[in-house]
């Protein structure tokens, strides 16, 4: 079973996807024939650069787990992060509260935050009829009814929620056209171009965004946005003319996270 060429861990994760066994499982057993067969050509398409992540199948993603291929985008620590900021930032949601996720790809925010607010509406949009078709997968598998609209950004929700959404959450597209070539070839071959370019300046879709937040957010509403590592000053600058506004970084201390509120002090 030669798996030279891989990082040891990222064989040890591959033998667990094909035997279906724990860490622990995995060094007191004989891994059989056909597993090893299976494992020999895991190694083989991960060397030709197909994520790790689409191998697997399945990855956890805060308290749910995801099924993750070349529809959508695989959910990023990062976007982990803004999941749990945008938890603790809501705090509570009761029955009458709405939370959109906007372009949801997988589902993962939607699904994670309608788990930790089993009696909020959420809402999941996405202009790729593919991506919401694994998030509706997604939401089978982890048993949480969300409603899913197809659409660009904000023409994708109901009229009716205008001014009623009490959390935003979103990871838009925001690589820049010319980043797009320098991108690893495992995500510019395997992952949706849809999903990460944001336009020539890479900025247009936060600019969309921010033209039609404020209309859309109930009075004391939250956004919580991922952004590009460099983008925190444009992004302020778009943002703050409607919203209170801060920048929070990730857990590697890079400016990620846009935060704003309607009508209310941000932080």
């Amino acid at each position: 079973m030669a798996s030279s060429e891989l990082p040891p861990h990222e064989a040890e994760r591959l033998l667990l996807a094909v035997t279906g066994r724990t860490r622990a499982d995995l060094y007191r057993i004989d891994v059989a024939e056909a597993d090893a067969s299976r494992f020999r050509i895991l190694v083989v398409q991960r060397r030709r650069g197909v994520p790790l992540q689409h191998l697997e199948e399945t990855i956890p993603f805060g308290p749910v787990t995801l099924r993750v291929d070349r529809r959508a985008l695989i959910p990023r620590p990062e976007t982990e992060f803004l999941f749990d900021e945008a938890a603790s930032t809501l705090g509570r949601a009761g029955p009458g509260s709405t939370i959109v996720d906007l372009g949801t790809g997988t589902g993962a925010l939607a699904l994670a935050l309608r788990h930790r607010f089993p009696e909020a509406r959420v809402i999941a949009t996405d202009v790729s009829e593919e991506a919401l078709s694994l998030a509706a997968e997604n939401a089978e598998r982890n048993s949480l009814d969300i409603e899913l609209f197809a659409g660009d950004l904000f023409d994708a929700l109901p009229e009716a929620a205008k001014g009623r959404i009490d959390l935003l959450v979103t990871n838009p597209p925001y690589v820049a056209e010319h980043e797009y070539a320098e991108l690893p070839v495992e995500i510019r071959d395997h992952e949706p171009r849809l999903a990460l370019v944001g336009g020539e300046r890479g900025i247009e879709i936060l600019e969309r965004i921010a033209d039609e937040v404020y209309w859309w957010l109930a009075e004391g509403g939250w956004l919580l946005c991922e952004i590009g590592e460099t983008q925190a000053d444009q992004a302020l600058d778009l943002f703050s003319p409607w919203l209170f506004c801060e920048i929070r970084n990730d857990l590697a201390g890079k400016p990620r996270i846009l935060v704003g509120r309607k009508g209310a002090k941000c932080c």
